[in-house]
């Protein structure tokens, strides 16, 4: 029972972090209807940027999760201006390519700017606590906690705030909104904002339990894309219930059956959902 409920604390922690990353990129698909395959690239940009905020400017470890959201919203903003925004009214495998280019090219500039070589970074909250007689990593219990602010946060902004319905009608139906004065282009740059500044806060949580590299975003790429498709593409509560999903069974099948079925089972049960009902769980269309 004991692992159980450590395995059930880690795969929680997971899920945070897939819920976080994949909400950044089902808000730009919502919005802009195109898939950013460069999503995990930021990521791990994000990842680094927190890094070094620490470790070679001695910011606070909560305020360089801060500084990085801050830096890749900047990038986000740069990304959808300088590369998508040219591109809206071409087909949609130009949006592909180009994002499969910002990828590599943010993936060879990191390795350029910092090298190759795995770097570990530090946490203040390395220790662990004892929750009713279970040993559970403290970071752990920060990526929870925090996961869970950003997402309510999320959810008020997008509830409560002008700018945050603006985001949700544009989804909604951009045409209709854009009749009604909501400018499409400033709502565009402000989700491709949010989108990477979500992927620098989950990069920067789980940073300290993995080792940072150029290309630590990859894996991370095809698990977001299994979660919103298995949540249904643009479904923001779809994107939290599948990262949750992934991550549960990845950390049990791990534990109970082997690694190599844990990085199997999502996708299997992706195909399995899928097959039954194909828009995903909680597509607005089904």
């Amino acid at each position: 029972m004991e692992l159980f409920l450590q395995q059930l604390v880690n795969g929680i922690a997971l899920g945070s972090v897939y819920s976080l990353a994949a909400l950044g990129l089902t808000l730009v698909f919502g919005v802009l209807r195109i898939p950013n395959l460069a999503h995990g690239a930021l990521y791990m940009v994000g990842a680094y940027v927190t890094y070094f905020a620490l470790t070679s400017y001695g910011i606070p470890y909560i305020a360089a999760i801060g500084v990085a959201a801050v830096v890749l919203a900047v990038i986000g903003v740069l990304m959808e201006r300088l590369v998508f925004h040219p591109l809206r009214n071409a087909p949609h495998t130009h949006h592909l390519i180009a994002a499969v280019g910002m990828l590599f090219f943010l993936q060879s500039g990191a390795q350029v700017l910092w090298g190759s070589q795995f770097r570990e970074m530090p946490s203040p909250f390395a220790g662990v606590v004892n929750v009713f007689g279970i040993g559970i990593g403290g970071q752990r219990i920060l990526i929870i906690a925090a996961s869970v602010v950003v997402m309510v946060g999320l959810f008020l902004f997008l509830k409560k705030t002008v700018p945050g319905q603006t985001i949700e009608a544009i989804e909604q139906d951009r045409t209709g909104a854009s009749l009604v004065g909501i400018d499409a282009n400033r709502v565009s740059m402000m989700t491709f904002g949010i989108s990477a500044a979500l992927a620098a806060v989950a990069a920067g949580l789980v940073a300290p339990i993995n080792l940072l590299s150029p290309t630590m975003g990859d894996a991370l790429n095809l698990k977001v894309f299994a979660i919103i498709i298995l949540g249904g593409l643009g479904s923001i509560p779809g994107a939290i219930v599948g990262g949750f999903a992934l991550a549960l069974a990845e950390v049990f099948s791990n534990t109970y059956i082997s690694n190599a079925f844990g990085e199997a089972i999502g996708f299997v049960f992706l195909l399995i959902v899928l097959a039954v009902r194909p828009t995903g769980l909680f597509s607005k269309g089904a």
